[in-house]
């Protein structure tokens, strides 16, 4: 299975850590095309070596040629909130990864859409128990 991982970067780094565990966990479930999301040497200002243009057309086509996107959506990005988009209107499942706050909601755009499977979470423990089974299920 080629699962595309999106996560923060320009919108906030605060989570890669987290979200290095999570592409960890999915590298048993298949091949993670955007491991690059969990690296920490990776700041806000993004890829700096390659152009926005470049960016943009290689994750598209990573996107469209992947069996699932699963996106971590707690730290709000322009970027991740667009390849969703791209994503549902394409038919490739999405799985929004939402961790309980109480300073901060999901998305209304994410959480009411019918086509977004979405798991709240609090633990990641809690998190891998329940994508592990979406992902057994083929989503």
């Amino acid at each position: 299975m080629k699962i595309y991982f999106a996560g923060s970067i320009r919108g906030g780094r605060d989570d890669v850590e987290h979200y290095k565990k999570i592409i960890i966990f999915l590298n048993d479930y298949g091949e993670v095309m955007t491991e690059h999301i969990g690296d920490k040497d990776i700041t806000v200002k993004g890829e700096t070596e390659s152009s926005d243009k470049y960016i943009h057309d290689r994750d598209l086509k990573w996107l469209r040629n992947s069996d699932v996107i699963i996106a971590e959506v707690t730290t709000p990005s322009l970027g991740v909130g667009y390849e969703i988009g791209i994503a549902v209107k394409e038919n490739i499942p999405v799985i929004a990864l939402f961790r309980n706050n109480a300073e901060k909601r999901l998305s209304a755009m994410i959480k009411g859409c019918d086509s977004i499977n979405v798991i709240e979470y609090s633990e990641i423990d809690a998190l891998f128990l329940k994508l592990g089974e979406m992902l057994k299920m083929n989503i």
